[in-house]
């Protein structure tokens, strides 16, 4: 969850239920005071929700902000008043949707149509079994399997979790991690059910099938076991930040209430997370804040140790490891902006003086990513955008890179269990071409097997489909990189397309320009569909991170605003179509870009938006502000909260016209509190001055993630495709 605490890809991955009836008029009764009741329509049609004005004030740095809708904020989400206000946002987004209605049930059939209703993983091996999983035609969850061959038929696999079963009964369910003991004779696996990503840790035992009477609460969702298949380590979420701080360790058999406390983290900037070197041998303990990380170990098979730091933090060093015999492979920015390689052995590790350099710093390329394996160094990086992998034998052979065609496209390193193994694993994929996976013989560059490649049901030719990479011109000068996508019979540049504008810019998290069954809805009705790699996103390296965070964030703003007016004077779209969407950091872009250019476009879609940047950064309370100072600024120091102020979505509404907007969110949301997008849209339906809608819609049983369920989640995506497909009248 590193670098990415408030990311939402909503495109591939949406992330509500409506109440209705005796349970709304039940809220209702006693509560007019937080609406504004007005007539109804002569159409009988629902009015929109007014909701009360209460000034709130919030005073720093001699500056007094008002608050009208503070009152909205309840942390036990319990308030009657509150509820009965975010349900008649439901009921009014519900009939303003009626005209839409049968699209959007059309569009989701549309969408789970193209989906392979028996669709499994790729299979591999660890240890003594295979492992994937799978699913069964009209089930929502899958199947977690194992066999002894690869090969094994489907009735023959050894089941070893059917999260259907565990799901049942839930209007929400998010499974968590899942780890087998070193011994293939345990199973580990966490549960959400709440979607506030606090687990339930629960063990079963493989050889019986039953679960044990372990049951351990309050955790982040990892398990990580010791070598001695009795003891596993986990993290404890704080209840209130929802921050993992503390490391316990449980021995099987015993009560949660034994567990050994074995690691504390006390600076609440930093998240923490736990892992395992590819060698087995040691369990890896991460601490990382925006801009600083260290690494600690502690022996596998001494699992009542303690963990060791390999390198104390440095504020500004990053660096990550692995692992190769008694060396440590690192992956540093020490002197290295885009990062460089290192190489020591454990015992020098602390000394960097010791360290060898392996591959040198590139002003021009980004290390992202290593693998290594017992004779192969495998090495990805990025340059001016592309990925690349790098083959990098440990003995005296040269170096090779695996070759690629697309003008954009994604490439990275899929599960690759064994360190020994000299096959290497990777997934592949475009906007034209859907995910492969393709395993590399390493003893033979030459061989590459295609292992499975996503299957789209329906009449899907690639053929169809042109992508292409552009640079933008932003008006400092800076090439913004854009991926674009369009069906070839549908498109003509001669600025008459509409054009669907997705954006991130945050943490520095790329939204890599992969395939999406979903966008075909889009394309085949004429859309073209474009990525803006933004800064503050690292899709040309750790430099275009930095220029679209702290004192820099307006860069985001700016280049997704450029980008749009480029494409429409290219001709790519017309300037009356043009609809964006984004979602949780991405959600602070559609409402920063509102805010700036609201002219540019038609229709938007923001999802659980961290718009009310200024308040949350100033309560530590909130899950998230501390560890993200460094993303944003510390708004207690003036310079940061001038700087947030003047882009704060929340803050800078004005009396202008606005797009037509549909905003999402859900009650139960961990990284960006509904209480933020429901304030929003009450200051936005107070200020706006056009006849645009205006829709919220609250998830009451879902979080940050929106639905659970592999279906159910195409019910937000077709929902938002309906409102843009609806307005514009391509239906």
């Amino acid at each position: 969850m590193c670098k990415v605490p408030r990311y939402f890809q909503f495109v591939s991955h949406s992330r509500v239920r409506l109440l209705f009836g005796s349970a709304l008029l039940v809220l209702c009764v006693g509560c007019a005071n937080s609406l504004r009741e007005l007539p109804m329509k002569a159409d009988n049609a629902v009015q929109a929700p007014i909701a009360e004005k209460i000034p709130h004030k919030l005073n720093i740095h001699g500056v007094t902000r008002v608050d009208d809708y503070f009152w909205l904020r309840d942390d036990n989400r319990k308030d009657p008043k509150i509820l009965a206000h975010l349900e008649a946002e439901n009921r009014y987004k519900e009939s303003e949707f009626t005209p839409f209605k049968h699209l959007q049930e059309s569009l989701f059939d549309e969408l789970i149509g193209r989906l392979d209703k028996d669709e499994s993983s790729v299979p591999y091996h660890w240890h003594k079994h295979w492992y994937s999983r799978r699913y069964q035609q009209g089930f929502e969850y899958p199947l977690i399997v194992r066999s002894d061959a690869i090969d094994t038929p489907a009735g023959e696999e050894e089941i070893l979790l059917d999260v259907n079963i565990r799901a049942d009964g839930h209007d929400f369910y998010g499974l968590g991690g899942m780890s087998v003991s070193p011994s293939e004779s345990m199973l580990a696996f966490a549960e959400d059910t709440l979607s506030r990503r606090i687990y339930i840790i629960y063990f079963k035992d493989l050889i019986t099938g039953e679960l044990l009477e372990d049951k351990i609460e309050g955790a982040d969702g990892g398990v990580v076991w010791a070598n001695d298949n009795q003891h596993v380590f986990y993290i404890k979420k704080d209840l209130q930040t929802l921050l993992g701080h503390q490391v316990f360790r449980h021995k099987l058999g015993t009560e949660q209430s034994q567990d050994v406390l074995v690691y504390e983290e006390k600076d609440d900037t930093y998240y923490i997370s736990l892992g395992k070197s590819l060698d087995e041998s040691r369990i890896v303990l991460f601490h990382e804040s925006t801009i600083t990380s260290e690494v600690s170990i502690l022996d596998a098979d001494e699992p009542l140790g303690q963990f060791t730091a390999l390198l104390p933090r440095e504020e500004g060093h990053e660096y990550s490891v692995s692992k190769l015999g008694n060396e440590y492979y690192i992956l540093t920015n020490w002197l290295a902006d885009n990062f460089r390689l290192m190489r020591v052995s454990e015992d020098k590790f602390a000394d960097k003086s010791q360290w060898q350099e392996v591959i040198g710093a590139n002003e021009a390329t980004r290390i992202e990513d290593i693998l290594l394996l017992q004779d192969h160094l495998v090495v990805q990086t990025r340059t001016d955008g592309i990925s690349k992998i790098e083959i990098r034998p440990l003995d005296e052979r040269p170096p090779y890179y695996l070759a690629f065609n697309d003008p954009a496209y994604v490439v990275g390193l899929d599960v690759n269990a064994s360190q020994a193994s000299d096959k290497l694993r990777i997934y592949y994929s475009s906007p034209t071409t859907p995910e492969s996976i393709y395993e590399y013989d390493l003893s033979n560059p030459m061989t590459r097997n295609l292992l499975k490649q996503e299957k789209v049901i329906g009449d899907f030719d690639s053929e169809l489909y042109q992508a292409e990479r552009v640079f933008i011109d932003a008006r400092d000068g800076a090439k913004v990189p854009v991926t674009l996508v369009y069906r070839k019979d549908k498109f003509q540049k001669d600025g008459t397309n509409p054009l669907y504008q997705y954006g991130y810019g945050a943490y520095g998290h790329t939204i890599e320009p992969d395939f999406d069954t979903s966008a075909l809805s889009l394309l085949d009705r004429g859309f073209v569909y474009a990525i803006a790699h933004i800064r503050g996103g690292e899709m040309l390296g750790r430099p275009w991170y930095d220029q679209g965070r702290m004192l820099n964030k307006q860069h985001s703003f700016d280049d997704f605003v450029d980008v749009t007016k480029s494409l429409v004077a290219q001709g790519y779209a017309a300037s009356n179509k043009v609809v964006a969407a984004g979602g949780s950091a991405g959600g602070l872009l559609m409402g920063g870009v509102i805010n700036q250019a609201p002219e540019l476009y038609f229709a938007v879609a923001a999802h659980v938006p961290f718009v009310d940047i200024v308040t949350t950064m100033l309560d530590e309370s909130i899950p998230l502000t501390t560890n993200e100072y460094d993303e944003w600024g510390n708004p207690n120091e003036k310079r940061y909260f001038d700087y947030m102020l003047s882009y704060s979505p929340y803050d800078q509404i004005s009396q202008q016209a606005y797009p037509h907007l549909l905003v999402t969110t859900g009650l139960h949301d961990s990284q960006v509190q509904y209480f933020e997008p429901a304030k929003w849209v009450a200051k936005l339906r107070d200020n706006k001055t056009d006849d645009n809608k205006l829709l919220f819609h609250i998830d009451m049983e879902a979080g940050h993630g929106g639905k659970s369920g592999r279906y159910r989640r195409y019910q937000d995506t077709a929902q938002e495709y309906a409102f843009f497909l609806g307005l514009l009248g391509l239906k």
